[in-house]
Formats: structure tokens, sequence, C-alpha cells
């Protein structure tokens, strides 16, 4: 759930990219945003962003998961991450997350490091 709705009430379109980042981070770790403890390494958010920050994502990627790309997957990472963002504004539009899905052209931002959940 979005900081914003879960602590104010609020909802936007941000809302629903910010559910579409924890659901790529979900996929992409095959664990549930609640299968971390409260508390436990920050949950998934800041488990994700601190191994796409040190480089070790293959401790985050499911080793089910059949990657065909490297490449790909850490791109799909760090646009997931690029979701979550706690402040609103600085998420991405869901049509910035299309293009950024479809094209290598464009250079994504460094995501800031999630709160603890």
């Amino acid at each position: 759930m979005a900081p914003e709705y879960a602590m104010r009430g609020h909802f936007s379109i941000k809302s629903d990219v910010f559910s579409f980042g924890v659901l790529v981070l979900e996929i992409i770790s095959g664990q549930k945003i609640s299968s971390f403890a409260s508390g436990e390494n920050g949950g998934l958010l800041s488990h994700a962003w601190k191994n796409w920050r040190e480089g070790t994502t293959s401790n985050l990627i499911d080793p089910t998961l059949e990657v065909s790309s490297t490449t790909e997957i850490l791109r799909c990472i760090h646009i997931g991450l690029l979701c979550v963002q706690e402040n609103l504004a600085k998420r991405p539009t869901i049509a910035s997350v299309v293009l950024m899905l479809s094209s290598y052209s464009i250079t994504l931002s460094v995501p800031i490091e999630p709160r603890v959940q």
C-alpha cells in the first residue's frame, strides 16, 4: 500500500505506480512483501534497494526464475525501485514506466532508499 494512502488516506495515480513497483519486486524476488517480518532487513523494499545499491542483486533474484538477460532483470529492479519511492512526486507515471520498460535509450534516475516499512 502506498505510504500516502496508508498514513493519510490520500490516493492518486501514483499510488498505483507504487503498487506496480511492489509487484515487480515481489515477482523478481519470489517473495511477498508481507513475508518479511516487521523490521527484518527493513522489509522487501529496503532489501531490494540495498542489494541493488551494493551490486548484489543475485541475492534478490528468485533462483527458480529463468533469467535470460541479467541486464533486463537489473533494469526491472531499478524501475521497481523508482516506482516505490516514498515521495510520490519522485515516482514516475505509469506512462513513463511503460516507456522505461520498452526503451533502453532512456536513462533511469537513481532511486532513493525506501524507509523501513
